[in-house]
């Protein structure tokens, strides 16, 4: 977010109103450069007026939010405009939990 912020007129979060999360990064956007972060749960809420004249508009989802809403947002966008997509990582994740010990272990048989 805060690499992406300078750069974007408009930062959407896709999230729910009440995460705490996805209200957070619409924060982090703004107080990162972005001039005004929006919310959204899905590609419906966009109202197409306001967006117009926009030419980098920075895109995000809260940790709840599934990847194929963030999907629905970008076709959306190619169906009103002509979109590239420019994915930004900075850091590679591989974080992985173990599971419990009662659940890796084959259960007794009978």
């Amino acid at each position: 977010m805060k690499a992406i912020a300078p750069r974007a007129q408009l930062f959407i979060v896709v999230g729910a109103p009440n995460s705490s999360n996805s209200k957070r990064l619409v924060e982090v956007a703004e107080k990162n450069g972005c001039p005004r972060g929006l919310l959204v749960q899905r590609a419906a809420e966009l109202d197409w007026t306001q967006l117009q004249g926009l030419s980098t508009i920075g895109l995000s989802a809260g940790a709840s939010a599934a990847e194929v809403l963030v999907d629905e947002i970008v076709e959306a966008f190619r169906a009103h405009y002509d979109v590239t997509v420019e994915k930004v990582t900075l850091r590679d994740e591989n974080v992985s939990f173990k599971l419990p010990r009662e659940l890796r272990e084959p259960a007794p048989t009978a």
